[in-house]
């Protein structure tokens, strides 16, 4: 079948795995993330900022590192991939309009930091830092830092001055987000303020690198999603180490009047409940929170483990050990502290 014949809604998940990304036929155009860009457009102009980021779908979020362009994440363009993305990774970074709004924002700001070459001014790099500065694997925020603005999950402004400065542009940019009264009496205003300052310098003027490379553009792309959703998988996916037992044998028992209550029964069936809590007080990927509940329920089996009549009790035990873990794997980038 020619790929500009091949319906993708009526594709079983087997059929669209099997799918090479230049196979899927995808386009911007005429899909609603075409009116997310014309919205951001319009913010720009707004803002009197002559120099729009071309957007491309990629295979996933991202703005190349130098390259003055914006990448989209592929699934976004057609409803059949977005499904397929949140069965997969169990949610959809910007699968709605705020949210891709979000992101946008911010991938400019990196887009624009590239085509003004911003981050070799002088005060650019007192206020955020050392763009050459090495990404780390991990990174430990501060929640109640008053000196980065809060825009994206996980305080993703304290990661990288790069990062910093898209964060700030992107708040900067929404228009319903009235920075000054927001963030007054924070550091981060100072941030805002020079944003505020630099756009007002370079927004008429054509930027100093006007084109980018559209690197990961899918419409390009020979490998197939089996393959890319394998390899996310395997890039968010945690070795869990052995020390669950202590903890379970606290949360549940070894024996029970009652050998319907199974605890890995139990951990099931409010699985995806925890999941969700969990992500949302934490802001970490669903995808790592679900792998550790897989864990714990092979675990609970393996043990023989019951649960009690009180289950509410054991679901908000289970639920406060599962928030633990991750809160210690996002500051140290594991689930145990290294010994």
């Amino acid at each position: 079948m020619e790929a500009e014949e091949r319906d993708l809604s009526k594709l079983s998940d087997e059929e669209l795995l099997a799918l090479r990304f230049c196979e899927l036929n995808l386009r911007i155009e005429g899909s609603w993330v075409e009116k997310c860009i014309a919205e951001l457009y319009r913010e720009l102009d707004e803002k009197g900022i002559r120099f729009h980021p071309p957007c491309y779908l990629a295979d996933e979020w991202l703005c190349p590192d130098g390259e003055p362009i914006v990448g989209i994440a592929f699934y976004l363009a057609h409803p059949r991939l977005k499904s397929l993305e949140r069965k997969r990774m169990l949610e959809v970074e910007g699968g709605d309009e705020a949210w891709c709004m979000r992101l946008l924002r911010h991938e400019t700001g990196h887009a624009l930091n590239y085509a003004y070459l911003l981050h070799r001014r002088k005060k650019w790099k007192e206020l955020f830092g050392s763009f050459s500065e090495e990404y780390p694997e991990r990174y430990k925020y501060r929640p109640y830092s008053k000196r980065y603005v809060r825009h994206l999950d996980e305080f993703y402004a304290q990661y990288h001055p790069d990062e910093d400065f898209a964060e700030t542009f992107a708040v900067w940019l929404n228009p319903k987000s009235r920075w000054r009264k927001r963030y007054k009496g924070w550091k981060a205003l100072d941030k805002l303020e020079y944003v505020d300052e630099l756009m007002a310098k370079i927004a008429a003027k054509p930027p100093l690198k006007p084109e980018g490379k559209p690197h990961w553009d899918v419409t390009r792309m020979r490998t197939t999603l089996r393959k890319h959703y394998r390899q996310k998988q395997e890039f968010y996916a945690e070795y869990y180490p052995d020390f669950h037992d202590r903890h379970l044998n606290r949360i549940f028992q070894a024996e029970s009047a009652d050998p319907k209550r199974r605890a890995y029964q139990l951990i099931r069936r409010y699985r995806k409940r925890i999941c969700d809590q969990v992500a949302a007080a934490t802001r970490e990927k669903k995808y790592i929170i679900d792998g550790l509940l897989k864990d714990l329920i092979e675990r609970s089996r393996e043990l023989a483990l019951y649960s009690s009549a009180h289950e509410t009790d054991d679901v908000l035990k289970l639920t406060a050990y599962v928030t633990a873990l991750t809160m210690n794997y996002l500051y140290t980038g594991g689930f145990r502290k290294e010994s």
